[in-house]
């Protein structure tokens, strides 16, 4: 799949048709149905499709001029099989600067030194639930499901583990509005991603949640010890 070729309609200010923002905004809409996976999680062709989404949706919604903001997602210690010499790095990310908005999947010290949303994540606590479709209530939902899973992890290890985070995430108002655009109809930026994403086969026997979190609770020791080795978590 081309993401240039997918269907994008830039739609009048003023439209109320789905996914519409009033108020000056442009419209990003997007024929869900229209995507198909193109890779598993963290693979170059996803990350590479995800950008290049992320990139049209800022483009159709018309930055402000004096704006600058980089959003970065970084998954460590991946399956071996998504990257590779050429690729070492898994993750992807776009920015709008001096009215300009670029992106893709090597991620520049520019984009990481501009405030925005820059996460750094094991590759395995993040991949299955990736998949799964929600709006905002999901969002909450799947927040509160990964917490659980740190904490059963925690009581199994002993320690807390270090999966990653999110330094001091900064979300101008210009874009959230852009990036939520029909979430609550199973648009927006993660349900595209989300779209986008194979099956990772790590997880196909994984107990896990209704939005894919794994269920650290309902799995076997043998499974147990398989997610936390898959995770690479270090010692306390």
């Amino acid at each position: 799949m081309k993401v240039d070729g997918a269907a994008f309609e830039f739609c009048p200010r003023s439209s109320d048709s789905r996914g519409a923002i009033k108020g000056g905004i442009a419209l990003f809409e997007i024929d869900m149905d229209s995507l198909e996976p193109v890779g598993e999680f963290g693979s170059r062709a996803w990350c590479e499709a995800c950008a290049a989404y992320g990139v049209k949706i800022l483009q159709a919604a018309e930055m402000p001029a004096d704006l600058s903001w980089g959003f970065s997602e970084i998954y460590t210690r991946p399956a071996q099989r998504l990257v590779s010499e050429d690729w070492p790095q898994s993750g992807y990310y776009f920015m709008v600067k001096d009215g300009v908005v670029s992106g893709g999947a090597d991620i520049p010290d520019e984009c990481l030194a501009t405030p925005g949303f820059h996460a750094k994540f094991r590759w395995a606590f993040l991949c299955n639930q990736s998949r799964s479709l929600y709006g905002t209530a999901g969002q909450k939902q799947r927040g509160a499901d990964e917490a659980e899973l740190v904490r059963q992890m925690t009581e199994y290890l002993g320690f807390e583990p270090v999966l990653g985070g999110v330094p001091d995430a900064v979300w101008p108002k210009p874009i959230v509005a852009a990036l939520m655009v029909g979430v609550e109809e199973g648009a927006g930026l993660h349900n595209i991603a989300a779209s986008l994403q194979e099956q990772s086969p790590e997880f196909a026997d994984l107990p896990t949640t209704e939005l894919g979190v794994p269920d650290f609770s309902q799995m076997s020791e043998a499974q147990k010890a398989f997610f936390v080795d898959l995770c690479h978590i270090d010692g306390p």
